[in-house]
């Protein structure tokens, strides 16, 4: 158990290790300053280095963290390459960071032992942003209740408030939901709460560390003025009749319609699930009339890529015959057709179910394009048809696996806590070839119960011969999946277990990522068949049963949980760092320059296949150009300004001068 069954907050860890910082995880220079005001925003783009004393399995989680704030901001994270301020992210003592850019040049943020969870990390990098913690707002005794005698002796300072000069809320509502929020027990000197929330049913969300909440968003959007987020492309609920911009193809025989229901299924949208009035909708192919082989084409509106690789998530049902096909594609359009060409990705097929189903599909695309959605009859007779509903696109890698657990109120009510009621999921392949299992405690562990407790196993499987053993630096996360139809306004959950290879079982000196065949127990898989179930790594504080209610988790009485397991192993050298979506294939990059081409002690690293100078620079100097030729300060900026100025000056007064003369000459004439 990584968390050894305990759901330690930020401040938790902080105070276990004896650290004594503002607010619990605040590094303040000096005294407390002012972070409004331009000087202490970042750019938009914020250049950052990933410390080699960071733990493997923090540094695949904090690039998953930016892809958040890509997702859901105009927020933007890059390699530093010479700027002169940058974040420098190390394995320190404790989960910690600065508030605002500081503009002092490397500043940095600690993410060590126990912090690699994302909501840590968004959190952190929410107060580099510029955020102070939600409950020292000037308003807050509206909110919550600060009861002083349950705080530790010295700590009553925490829980201080601001006044408006110091921290603005952006004309944003309190939010109990904010990442950014203390949890109820904050400073406790005994078992008792520290806050408690004027309205009850916040008592057991506050101190959420899944993901940003809708008002997070929102203050981070108008601090930084963006109007749109980077890696989102759009989302579609056909709630409003318009159905988002997307058009009926001309090139069928059928068309898709707005509907509430179908007879023969489903019976409601997926969005609302029957809940609201005179609204849900969803798009509908009738595969019960027409001929054989009859089309429906549902085209999205144009999009334009930028990064090269998206992922299209939608809700599908099946009311219809096993002959019938939903097959999704893109309509390309470039200069040699300028018309769009049609490219079929993936064709989706199986037997009628009483129930939405969530697909994914990657798509590869990096001109101008649509997304197509083509229903076509099959040769049988069908009562009912096809159904798509909660429409998403956006930037991101897809999700490698899907685990869709139904039934979930029913193993909720019934599973006892402990290995009795435990369940694991189908096996699954990485792109290694390495086979893996989770299982989930639907309760929780008999030492944990009333939680979801989940654990990644390795087992046994087909490539096992030709594979490298121990499993060295494979990441697994497990998600479960917030169901809210827009993804931005997802508040999923999920750990991420990275296969450390010299990691040590701990009744034995066998490592604990070792072949299962080795170190594994006997399993079976439902039809009878045996295998050999690795040891499992995972916490038993994965979820609790209150937060799990608190958010679109169960939806159609079911979860989904996705499950991703990537090769990491291009991390252990993170200077500079590569994304985790791009695998590296370091037989042909060089990871260091043959040669030194940098001047003035600039440090030569490869990036992008290419050799890169990484500039000194100082508080009040930095060196620039290709090879740090240049030397640039903010003295030599002043005696600039100030040399133009004057220049300026002087040639104002000698036109001034010529102009007056000629003039007295003319008169005088």
């Amino acid at each position: 158990d990584v968390d050894g069954g305990i759901d330690q907050d930020i401040f938790d860890i902080n105070e276990a290790l004896g650290l004594d910082l503002f607010e619990g995880d605040i590094k303040l220079d000096g005294e407390r300053n002012s972070i409004i005001g331009d000087n202490y925003r970042w750019p938009h783009v914020i250049p950052y280095v990933l410390d080699d004393s960071l733990e493997m399995n923090a540094k695949g989680l904090i690039l998953k963290a930016f892809e958040q704030y890509r997702l859901k901001t105009c927020i933007d994270f890059k390699p530093w390459e010479g700027e002169k301020n940058y974040i420098s992210v190390f394995k320190g003592s404790g989960c910690w960071s600065s508030v605002g850019n500081r503009q002092e040049g490397l500043q940095q943020l600690s993410i060590g032992a126990n912090c690699d969870k994302i909501g840590t990390i968004q959190h952190e990098f929410m107060h580099a942003l510029g955020f102070w913690h939600e409950q020292s707002r000037s308003d807050r005794d509206d909110y919550v209740s600060i009861i002083w005698d349950r705080i530790q002796a010295g700590k009553d300072h925490n829980f201080n408030k601001y006044d408006d000069k110091t921290s603005d809320s952006l004309n944003v509502p309190y939010d109990y939901t904010s990442v950014m929020h203390y949890s109820q027990n904050a400073f406790r000197n005994g078992t008792e709460p520290t806050i408690v929330t004027n309205i009850p049913e916040f008592m057991d969300v506050i101190g959420q560390r899944m993901d940003f909440s809708d008002y997070d968003l929102q203050k981070l959007n108008r601090l930084y003025n963006c109007s749109s987020s980077l890696s989102f492309m759009d989302t579609c609920s056909f709630e409003l009749e318009n159905i988002c911009g997307m058009i009926q193809s001309s090139d069928d025989n059928s068309d898709w319609q707005r509907l509430s229901r179908v007879p023969a299924g489903p019976n409601t949208d997926h969005t609302n699930m029957g809940e609201c009035k005179d609204s849900g909708y969803f798009m509908h192919f009738n595969t019960s009339a027409g001929a054989e082989g009859s089309r429906a084409i549902l085209e999205s509106r144009i999009l334009y890529p930028k990064r090269g690789f998206q992922c299209l998530q939608f809700y599908f049902y099946n009311s219809g015959h096993e002959s019938d096909r939903l097959y999704v594609g893109v309509r390309e359009y470039t200069s040699a057709h300028p018309n769009g060409t049609l490219r079929l990705i993936e064709e989706i097929k199986g037997s009628p179910e009483t129930y939405w189903q969530l697909h994914h599909v990657s798509l590869h695309v990096t001109s101008k394009f649509r997304v197509v959605f083509q229903g076509v009859r099959g040769s049988a007779l069908s009562n009912g048809g096809l159904s798509i509903d909660d429409i998403n696109l956006s930037e991101t890698q897809c999700p490698h696996h899907v685990w869709h657990i139904r039934n979930f109120t029913h193993l909720l009510d019934t599973s006892p806590a402990g290995t009795a009621g435990r369940i694991y999921s189908p096996p699954f392949y990485s792109s290694k070839g390495y086979a893996f299992q989770v299982s989930l405690y639907v309760n929780g562990t008999t030492d944990n119960p009333f939680n979801l407790a989940m654990y990644l196993h390795l087992i046994s499987g087909a490539n096992d011969d030709q594979l490298q053993w121990p499993c060295a630096w494979q990441q697994g996360t497990m998600i479960l999946l917030d169901q809210h139809p827009d993804i931005r306004h997802r508040m999923s959950n999920q750990r991420s277990i990275t296969t450390d290879p010299l990691k040590l079982s701990d009744s034995s000196s066998t490592y604990f990522w070792d072949r299962p065949d080795k170190v594994g127990s006997v399993a079976f898989f439902p039809n009878g068949t045996t295998f050999r179930r690795g040891p499992g790594s995972g916490t038993s504080a994965f979820l609790t049963h209150e937060r799990l209610r608190s958010r679109n988790f169960i939806k159609e009485d079911g979860v989904y949980i996705l499950l991703t397991m990537e090769d990491i192993s291009h991390l252990l050298s993170t200077q500079p760092s590569v994304s985790p979506t791009f695998v590296v294939n370091t037989t042909e990059v060089p990871s260091y320059c043959p040669d030194n081409p940098c001047e003035n002690d600039g440090v030569c690293v490869i990036v992008n296949r290419a050799p890169v100078c990484r500039c000194p620079a100082g508080d009040d100097w930095w060196y620039m150009g290709k090879k740090c030729e240049r030397k640039g300060s903010t003295h030599e900026n002043t005696v600039i300004a100030v040399s133009s100025t004057i220049a300026v000056f002087v040639v104002m007064l000698i036109v001034t001068i010529t102009t007056a003369v000629c003039l007295k000459k003319k008169y005088s004439q």
